[in-house]
């Protein structure tokens, strides 16, 4: 079943806002077999919504809108979708009160007048509830074809789109075919190599995944591959996904480190805490991104016992216990120095497992032997280390993000036994 989304605001057309709605809803609404062909964004601007739903609808029957369902004068969604299906804009009493009582129990006093907008419907109009915020859902039906409205907060949206649209339009799906087809996916996520090495490895084997097909996307954490097969019932898409993956984590080999939203300081955490050890990290270019990474898991506190952002030379041997010595002979970047500070780190703490990262993030500072993007990083786990060296591409914040995820990759590696690969 096909449709088309159309999203809806200004500061998503400038540029101002990221729009994940759009996102967030085709990945949905595939999982359930309706394809989205088109994605639009307009402005809060009557016509310019009129125009984009007409469309819409005119090619597939069938539009999902997001945003412009406020209360301010910018809102005008409603409005412009409402002439289209020449049903006028009525206020609803029984939700009015609905309002009202939502502003006196959350203590905010009366409700401003302008919130009374909210409660005006398309005449006809399947009002969906919105349990999260002040603006529902609606489900429009007429000549034109069908036309949902959702609000464009991302976490109001979100919730409806799970509770009320999806079931909807599975129905829909599973009323249009006897055998209801979806489309199904497959993240592998990667780190320490590139999309072109992958790409490369996998280029006998791609063909031969069919119907799976395989897009690459690359990051500053890594390559993820994402698996997807269209036009299957669910178990025959879940079994073609299965069997294209047992072919392809083999040539991933030790850069695959986990699937869908998987973050590498989870698998990290996960090693660690199967060993029983406690980790401590030592930052210096990196700020203190491996330690917000990593506390950003919950349940982390149970491993990590803290961290060191040394960001000047007087830090690293104040905190660190790193000898002035080994700075002046040989860089705050080397070798000595991280294991230095890996070392100390660990001691501080009193714990098994430790990691440390010191390099030039730029855009100045860098030296015809140390160029800008030279990272040292060490790692130490269970009586072993590791200190490896890497050239970063890219600006101060991609070596900045590349050097957290090489630091938490290097650990990974040595917990697993896995050598690290020079890159």
């Amino acid at each position: 079943m096909d449709l088309e989304l159309v999203t809806v605001g200004s500061e998503l057309l400038l540029g101002f806002t990221l729009d994940t709605n759009a996102a967030e809803i085709a990945r949905a609404l595939a999982s359930v077999g309706a394809r989205v062909t088109t994605r639009t964004t307009v402005g809060d601007s009557e016509p310019a919504i009129r125009d984009a739903v007409a469309g819409a609808l005119r090619r597939t029957g069938l539009v999902v809108v997001t945003g412009g369902l406020g209360p301010t004068s910018d809102d005008v969604t409603k409005k412009a979708v409402a002439g289209l299906f020449d049903a006028p804009l009525e206020l609803d009493q029984q939700y009015l009160r609905r309002l009202e009582q939502r502003f006196a129990r959350l203590g905010r006093g009366p409700m401003p007048p302008s919130n009374r907008t909210q409660a005006e419907f398309p005449r006809g109009a399947t009002v969906l509830p919105n349990r999260r915020g002040t603006a529902p859902a609606l489900w429009l039906d007429g000549a034109p074809g069908t036309a949902v409205l959702l609000p464009g907060v991302p976490h109001e949206m979100r919730a409806l789109l799970r509770e009320e649209l999806i079931p909807r339009v599975r129905s829909l799906v599973e009323a249009r075919h006897e055998t209801p087809v979806t489309t199904r996916w497959r993240t592998l996520r990667t780190t320490g190599t590139t999309e072109s090495a992958i790409a490369s490895a996998l280029a006998d084997l791609e063909a031969g995944l069919a119907p799976v097909t395989v897009a690459y996307l690359p990051g500053f954490s890594g390559v993820d591959l994402r698996l997807m097969v269209s036009g299957l019932r669910e178990p025959e898409a879940d079994a073609a996904l299965h069997r294209a993956a047992e072919r392809v984590l083999p040539v991933l080999d030790a850069h695959y480190y986990g699937e869908g939203d998987t973050d590498l300081a989870m698998v990290v955490l996960d090693q660690l805490r199967a060993r029983r050890m406690r980790l401590a990290v030592a930052e210096s270019c990196t700020g203190g991104l491996i330690g917000a990474r990593i506390t950003a898991i919950p349940g982390s506190s149970e491993v990590f016992a803290g961290g060191v952002v040394s960001y000047a030379d007087d830090s690293k041997v104040r905190d660190l216990e790193v000898p002035g010595s080994l700075l002046e002979a040989h860089g705050a970047v080397s070798e000595p120095v991280v294991r230095a500070m890996m070392a100390g780190a660990a001691r501080r703490f009193g714990v098994e497992a430790s990691v440390a990262v010191t390099g030039i993030a730029g855009p100045a500072g860098g030296s015809e032997g140390k160029p800008v993007g030279t990272v040292w990083l060490a790692a130490r786990a269970g009586g072993r280390d590791r200190a490896v060296l890497r050239r970063f591409p890219g600006g101060r914040e991609a070596v900045r993000q590349r050097s957290a995820q090489a630091a938490l990759d290097l650990l990974r590696r040595l917990l697993s036994g896995v050598r690290a690969e020079r890159r």
